[in-house]
């Protein structure tokens, strides 16, 4: 016998709950439409016989063990498929002449064992962050759920000496998706130690998953943050307080004063008294003072003596020859 065309499972399971229990959400009610579970009593019980409302409080009390039932959220097509595998087997069973009191126990429980197989729903990691990777989806309700964590996560305190290299690394310890992924930086100067979003600017050209400071200024003690985005949603947001050097003007006045203490004549700072040579008192008339005069005459003196010195003992060598 051809299906019925499938609605939306989560509108005609709320259609359902006129005909089914309300303790009776479950995975069926989630993964199959009330059309296809009304066809699959009308062929078991008929049309106008008194066990179809039998049949269908069966079958609701067959599947009460998936109630509380929570997969991996990815599993979710696979457990749809399985379903919908079931529904086909419990038509054939009914079109058999078979019995709905046995037939829908049987499939609850290999349905069962189907979720069993299912990839486990991975456990949330503190302290914080929007974990897709451990989304689960909960058949009593039929909604999905991601890890009750807050998106900030703790601040993070750096303390970096100044003229040193300070480095924040926007990384989280749970799984994020392997594509799409974008990080941004911003910044709350002044010394703040804040998460409150008013106190934070825009840092331009900040786009990595790690971010360095070299080297580091009293300008740059505050609070920066990096959130992780996946598909413009944010994942996570982190802080990192760079609790450095102090104040500009306390630090200027400690090196000023240190310098003051340690400070001593250096040989290239010392002044040194000009000597000239005779060939810049000459060059240079205007260095020719009283005492550079008679420095002059006295050698010039010199030299004349020099000369009447040797110009005499030439002459007694020439003389002693002859």
């Amino acid at each position: 016998m051809a299906l019925l065309a499938p609605g939306s499972a989560v509108p005609s399971a709320l259609v359902a709950l006129t005909v089914f229990r309300a303790s009776a959400w479950a995975c069926l009610l989630c993964f199959t439409s009330y059309n296809e579970r009304q066809q699959i009593c009308q062929i078991f019980a008929g049309l106008e016989s008194p066990d179809l409302k039998k049949c269908e409080e069966a079958l609701t009390d067959a599947f009460k063990g998936l109630l509380d039932t929570e997969i991996n959220y990815d599993e979710r097509s696979h457990l749809h498929d399985a379903f919908t595998q079931m529904t086909h087997s419990l038509q054939e069973v009914a079109s058999a002449q078979g019995s709905f009191r046995v037939a829908f126990p049987h499939a609850a429980e290999k349905m069962q064992k189907i979720i069993l197989q299912l990839k486990e729903v991975q456990a949330c990691i503190p302290p914080c962050g929007l974990q897709e990777v451990s989304r689960r989806f909960r058949c009593r309700g039929c909604y999905s759920k991601v890890c009750d964590l807050p998106l900030d996560c703790p601040v993070q305190d750096l303390t970096v000496t100044r003229g040193h290299q300070a480095m924040f690394f926007c990384t989280v310890n749970f799984q994020l998706p392997k594509e799409e992924i974008t990080y941004s930086w911003k910044f709350a100067g002044g010394g703040l130690r804040t998460q409150d979003l008013s106190y934070f600017r825009e840092i331009p050209g900040a786009r990595g998953y790690l971010a360095r400071i070299r080297p580091v200024q009293p300008t740059h003690r505050g609070t920066f943050s990096c959130v992780i985005t996946h598909d413009q949603r944010p994942l996570a947001r982190l802080y990192f307080f760079l609790n450095g050097p102090p104040p500009r003007e306390e630090t200027e006045l400690q090196v000023s004063f240190r310098e003051v203490l340690r400070w001593a004549p250096r040989e290239g700072e010392m002044i040194e008294p000009w000597t000239p040579s005779l060939g810049e008192l000459l060059a240079r008339p205007e260095s020719l003072t009283p005492g550079n005069q008679c420095l002059l005459a006295a050698a010039v003196a010199l030299a004349s003596a020099s000369a009447v010195v040797l110009a005499w003992m030439f002459f007694r060598w020439y003389c002693s020859g002859d």
